[in-house]
């Protein structure tokens, strides 16, 4: 479980194929010398918004992880390269502050930034989602946006808006993100549960 709070921007420092060769899944190493410094193999770290397994600590910062092919289908991590920076942040403790909302590192989809304005000290930006994705995002609700808890500022049918305060714009990726970048959406994991009670109640009746 995460916040969405970004703890450091890492960097992609080796993709390779995993066991299954070629067009199945990735290892993937990045290095975070924050994230890393309490981590043990097994550790969740939450790499812009996904959540993966640390599967190897060699002790110079970095740590490896293997992405599946579900994760390559469904996120943006497909697209990464040596040298691609990386929003990174470690599994929440129990007793520490829920300073976002509750992140699950399962993305739902990839969005598509649509448009950039920069205002006085912040930017607003505008998000495109399939309707599929659109349909859980609420005005004033939460969304995680490649690991970043934002909160939406207006909604559409097949897009959304967020503003970036200084702080994010500096501490993420999602600073030097320009219209057409794609970007891991996970929506409120509520909204989902919702509608699935809400669903299986119609069906009851």
């Amino acid at each position: 479980m995460f916040t969405g709070i970004v703890e450091e921007i890492g960097t992609v420092v080796a993709v390779a194929p995993g066991g299954a060769g070629e067009g199945s899944d990735v290892r993937l190493t990045v290095r975070g010398p924050l994230v890393v410094q309490d981590a043990s193999l097994g550790d969740s770290i939450c790499v812009s918004g996904v959540c993966l397994t640390v599967t190897d600590l060699p002790g110079d910062g970095t740590f490896t992880a293997d992405v599946m092919p579900e994760s390559l289908r469904r996120t943006s991590l497909g697209g990464l390269e040596v040298g691609s920076p990386v929003n990174l942040e470690r599994a929440v403790r129990a007793d520490g502050r829920l300073g976002g909302h509750v992140v699950q590192g399962h993305v739902d989809g990839v969005g598509v930034l649509r448009s950039r304005t920069p205002g006085p000290r912040w930017d607003d930006l505008v998000v495109e989602v399939g309707p599929e994705l659109a349909r859980y995002v609420a005005e004033k609700g939460s969304v995680t946006v490649s690991g970043v808890s934002l909160t939406v500022t207006h909604v559409s049918d097949d897009a959304f808006g967020i503003s970036l305060i200084p702080t994010t714009l500096a501490a993420t990726t999602l600073g030097a993100l320009t219209p057409g970048d794609r970007v891991n959406i996970e929506v409120d994991v509520l909204a989902k549960y919702v509608e699935r009670l809400l669903t299986l109640g119609a069906v009851a009746r």
